[in-house]
């Protein structure tokens, strides 16, 4: 029984290290990282990557699948849920690093079955949300940058959409200090503090330099 991290670096200010350091400090005994670089999770589906396709391969009954979020897996509603669901059927454990959730498939019970069920579509619809909303945000940005060209839109923010809405949700949880809030996600408590104290000026700082608006 092996426990493998899956990681997926899309952008320049992704690394595998911090996937990786996430992982450890959230308590996970990683034995084996599996990550694929540069591409997207919206256009290419999990099995159709080349480590994506080595991790369908190499899984196990057993075995334990880290993700930092659901996301890695993919930006696709579809493809998120077929490959959550495949893995279970393998007798694979899904853990996620962020909010430690867990989606194993030898509960037997109907219930547990249906909350756990229920989570897999939700946390899917959620990812490809996000990549949709971030497209978005991107084609207004390029369409304005010509006229907001030499404004100034403040100090770029540490977070992506990803983590502000993952800081957010663990402090409307609390059940997680600021200091644990910035180990899960990565970020410092200066700027978890920040999000806590005015959420919605955290979100306009996002919006403002996805948009190129300030």
């Amino acid at each position: 029984m092996a426990t493998i991290l899956y990681a997926r670096v899309s952008t320049a200010g992704q690394t595998i290290d911090h996937q990786r350091s996430q992982a450890e400090a959230a308590g996970f005994a990683i034995d084996e990282i599996i990550a694929d670089h540069g591409i997207s999770g919206v256009a290419t589906r999990l099995i159709e990557r080349p480590e994506g396709k080595r991790l369908y391969d190499k899984l196990r009954a057993g075995d334990t699948l880290v993700v930092r979020w659901v996301d890695r897996l993919g930006r696709n509603y579809q493809d998120v849920c077929d490959a959550i669901r495949e893995f279970m059927r393998r007798g694979v454990v899904i853990r996620t690093v962020i909010h430690n959730m867990v989606f194993d498939g030898a509960t037997k019970d109907p219930m547990q079955q249906a909350v756990r069920d229920a989570l897999i579509g939700f946390m899917a619809a959620l990812s490809q949300a996000q990549a949709e909303a971030t497209r978005e945000a991107q084609r207004a940005g390029i369409e304005h940058a010509k006229e907001q060209e030499g404004r100034y839109l403040g100090r770029k923010p540490t977070y992506t959409r990803e983590t502000l809405a993952a800081v957010r949700a663990l402090i409307q949880a609390g059940t997680a200090g600021t200091s644990d809030i910035a180990r899960t996600t990565g970020l410092s408590r200066q700027t978890v503090l920040r999000i806590k104290e005015d959420p919605a000026k955290a979100e306009k700082a996002l919006d403002a330099w996805e948009t190129g608006e300030g």
